[in-house]
């Protein structure tokens, strides 16, 4: 009895059907394929897939009738010249001498008319030999297939390389330049003889930069090539502050509406720059709208599938496309080749593509048959295998030169594409010729084995292995309950690497190392601090000597007025203590800045601490002379009121009333001397806590590993938490009692408040410093050093600006206003040798402005 087998595919309503009792193949159905043949008496054929055509003819198809392959349509010149360039190579080859002397190669060539499924139906039929979908066994007879030239566009390769690459079989792309195709794990066999687009896109994005524009828009095709290259360029131009005015995607199939979308997008933008990732087949709908629409001047940044294309660069476009600029392949020049593009004639073929090129070259309609034995030609109607409606009703008569005419066809003027075409043919046609040369014993293959040149498969290394080999970067995890050969790839842990084949353990990284990506090797961590020459270090060392000048600027102006009432009120020597800290909390803002060493660990700390203790004992001693003022002010107040109302009643005031009188009340005993004996206690205490730290537990600089994995961070081990939190929480003890002295002298009757001014700064200080915590908790690295030189500087400005910019205003901008008279609010009296009575008590109540700013002698 035979073994009979049969299997059935149904695929795009493909159906095959193989019979091994017949061993036969017995073809249903199949594709729809323009091509050009050239395989009688070869002993190899290259294949090539090209868009000859634009675009499919769209079908709108029942549900109830077997799916059929669509038709092509829009003849591509320049595609047409592509193809030329294929066989004109191998028509080269053949007649070599020094490459496959003894070997003659055919060609195959498929039509994928720019669209995936006709590139796909193309790869099945090169696959299986057949016009049909059985791609796991080959039917057919003749040479074998060596490799495939193409698909074309990136999208188109993608999709092909995925199918090739199960087989191992050998695909060359003439321009698929998508940077995903260098992924050798996804597509194994794909070559190309373009560069990726990561060097494009880059190049691009310098291109934007070093022409200084800032403002761009960007365009992209819908696929793998315009997305991944549009991708790349935004995030380097990004990097640098370049700013993306709009980013639209061109529809892939033709949609009015999309293409109206963009083109409102467009002129809505002020964007004179546009960057396009895309083909020229894809992008000339837009360009044909904005051409009939109408569009200022804009100068448009190619990819190099568009940027040598006539199909754009058209004169009826000249007047809105401001200019076309980017980067084109390397053109070359081919020797007689504008004599081979020439000669090509439809009396000297059968292909039914040479026909309709010469139709769409001259707009005629081809009639014209094969010569006939008299010498003229036999007139008879071409038999079309397609629906397409013929160019013109004009009959071609077989006597137009191509020579006369002169379209993407015949412009040799640019040699890009065609000459990476001509490329991708040589780099097969070397590549067979080093498996023709091989010698037995030192070939690649298994104990230096070489391929038969005639009878070879695609990959040819034949391996039996229960689990492949793991590669560098994992470890061999062993299966329980199976041989020892059987095993899976575990990648090594972060921070482990393997470099070997078949590795059982991984090896952790040294403490200043990590793996990378691949886990194939161990790498010098990152190290991060706050560095004085990148943008933050430099912006925050603007601003610290900034303030650092203003300061001094202050003091200056303080010197020089020193005499003036305003800077002799409430001890100027306290005041040039606090600019003198001011100062040095500044500086100690700088320290913060760099690699951290042991010396500024040990410094930056301790001078901010004291530097704000400083300050703040200063302000403490102008606080409680302001606060006894204005409580002795507040008394006598009380007091000349009183005598007014018995005055006015006509009532005897007691003894008791007239023990003081209101002069005496606002007398205070508090002298310059002892605010600075309060201003030295309060630096005293500080200076006890820094010294204990700094000697009992100094602060030292350490290396971080242990926050981030990939980084190792240069900090300062602070040493004692609680005395340097004790130094910090002295300093709020400080400004808490500066600030409630302060809000008691805040409503002073002067003409110069100062207690108003530094309840304000007290204020500033204290939100600063509040806000300041949670911030500095939630980071790490140079951003928490970078948070705390922003509370300094924060705090140094806040106490700047609230107690010294009134003053310095008044100092400098209205020196009239900066009199005794003035600033105390008294009026100088004729004779103050009189002693004080009833009446001229109230009368200087009601006449004058009692004052609780006491100048310095």
């Amino acid at each position: 009895m035979h073994l009979h087998v049969t299997l059935l595919i149904l695929f795009h309503g493909i159906l095959l059907v193989y019979s091994q009792e017949e061993e036969t193949c017995r073809l249903i159905g199949k594709f729809e394929i323009n091509q050009l043949q050239e395989a009688k008496g070869s002993h190899l054929i290259i294949g090539g897939m090209f868009p000859i055509h634009f675009r499919t003819i769209f079908i709108n198809a029942s549900t109830t009738d077997p799916p059929i392959s669509p038709e092509c349509e829009g003849f591509n010149f320049r595609s047409f010249r592509w193809v030329r360039a294929m066989t004109y190579a191998i028509e080269e080859i053949n007649r070599s001498k020094d490459v496959l002397p003894n070997i003659t190669l055919g060609y195959t060539i498929y039509d994928t008319c720019f669209t995936i499924s006709k590139a796909v139906e193309g790869t099945l039929v090169y696959l299986t030999g057949q016009d049909e979908t059985m791609p796991n066994f080959r039917c057919s007879g003749g040479a074998p297939l060596a490799a495939v030239v193409g698909a074309g566009g990136s999208a188109l390769s993608i999709a092909t390389a995925r199918i090739f690459g199960l087989y191992y079989f050998p695909q060359i792309g003439y321009v698929s330049s998508c940077s995903l195709l260098s992924d050798k794990f996804q597509f194994p066999s794909f070559l190309r003889t373009v560069p990726s687009d990561d060097f494009q896109s880059r190049g691009m994005a310098q291109l934007i930069v070093n022409f200084g524009w800032t403002w761009v828009g960007t365009i992209a095709a819908d696929d793998d090539y315009g997305k991944y290259g549009i991708k790349l360029f935004k995030e380097e131009v990004e990097k640098v502050g370049v700013c993306i005015s709009f980013s639209e995607t061109l529809p892939r199939l033709y949609s009015k509406d999309a293409i109206q979308k963009i083109v409102d997008v467009i002129n809505g933008s002020t964007a004179n720059i546009i960057v396009v990732f895309s083909s020229d087949i894809d992008l000339s709908p837009l360009i044909e709208e904005l051409a009939r629409q109408g569009m200022r001047k804009r100068l448009w940044v190619a990819s190099e599938a568009w940027v040598t294309s006539a199909t754009i660069a058209k004169p009826e476009y000249f007047r809105f496309l401001g200019g076309i600029l980017g980067f084109a392949l390397r053109r070359a020049d081919l020797p007689d080749f504008d004599t081979y593009l020439n000669k090509l004639h439809p009396n000297r073929t059968t292909e039914e593509l040479v026909y309709e090129f010469w139709e769409h070259a001259f707009n005629c309609t081809w009639t014209l048959g094969m010569p006939s034995s008299s010498g003229g030609y036999s007139y008879s109607p071409l038999t079309r295998t397609h629906s397409i409606p013929p160019v013109s009703s004009k009959p071609c008569t077989g006597r137009e030169k191509l020579s006369d005419i002169m379209n993407t066809y015949t412009d040799i003027s640019q040699l890009r594409i065609t000459y990476s075409v001509y490329k991708s043919v040589y780099t097969a046609a070397y590549a067979l010729h080093n498996l023709a040369t091989c010698r037995n014993g030192t070939g690649p293959f298994i104990n230096g084995t070489c391929a038969d040149i005639i009878e070879f498969e695609p990959w040819q290394a034949p391996r039996s292995v229960c689990s492949e080999s793991c590669k560098p970067g994992t470890r061999k995890g062993i299966r329980q309950g199976e041989p020892v050969c059987c095993f899976d790839c575990i990648d090594c842990a972060d921070g482990e690497i393997t470099n070997e084949t078949d590795a059982r353990e991984c090896t952790p990284c040294s403490q200043d190392y990590w793996s990378n990506t691949e886990k194939t090797q161990c790498v010098l961590k990152l190290i991060e601090f706050l560095a004085y020459d990148e943008a933050l270090g430099v912006t925050l060392m603007v601003l610290t000597v900034f303030g650092a000048c203003i300061t001094f600027a202050v003091t200056v102006a303080y010197i020089l007025h020193r005499d003036t009432p305003l800077v002799k009120s409430n001890d100027r020597e306290l005041s040039f203590g606090i600019q003198f800290s001011i100062v040095v909390t500044f500086i100690s803002a700088i320290i913060f800045i760099g690699k951290p060493l042991d010396w500024s660990c040990m410094t930056r700390q301790a001078l901010l601490g004291l530097g704000f203790s400083l300050c703040l004992s200063c302000v403490l001693g102008k606080s409680v002379m302001l606060m006894l003022r204005a409580r002795g002010a507040k008394k006598a107040r009380k007091l000349r009121e009183k005598i007014k109302a018995a005055e006015k009643a006509g009532e005897k005031l007691s003894d008791r009333l007239l023990q003081k009188s209101p002069e005496e009340l606002e007398k205070v005993s508090l002298t310059a001397l002892h605010q600075k004996i309060i201003a030295c206690c309060g630096m005293v205490a500080q200076v006890c806590i820094v010294t204990s730290w700094l000697v009992v537990f100094p602060p030292t600089a350490v290396k971080n590993t242990a926050s981030q994995n990939i980084k190792i961070i240069f900090e300062c081990n602070e040493g004692s938490v609680i005395l340097l939190c004790a130094m910090y929480g002295y300093d709020l003890l400080l400004a808490f009692m500066c600030l409630v002295c302060a809000f008691v002298a805040r409503k002073s009757p002067d003409n110069f408040n100062e207690g108003k001014f530094v309840t304000f700064g007290m204020l500033v200080f204290f939100i600063v410093w509040i806000s300041f915590v949670p911030a500095y908790l939630s980071t790490r690295g140079k951003f928490m050093v970078a948070v705390e030189i922003f509370a300094i500087l924060a705090s140094s400005y806040g106490l700047l600006g609230c107690i010294f910019a009134p003053k310095c205003y008044i100092i400098l901008v209205k020196p009239a206003r900066n009199t005794e008279e003035i600033v105390t609010g008294k009026a100088p009296t004729n004779d103050k040798s009189a002693p004080p009575t009833s009446a001229s008590v109230s009368s200087e109540v009601i006449n004058t402005t009692v004052s609780t700013v006491a100048l310095d002698d």
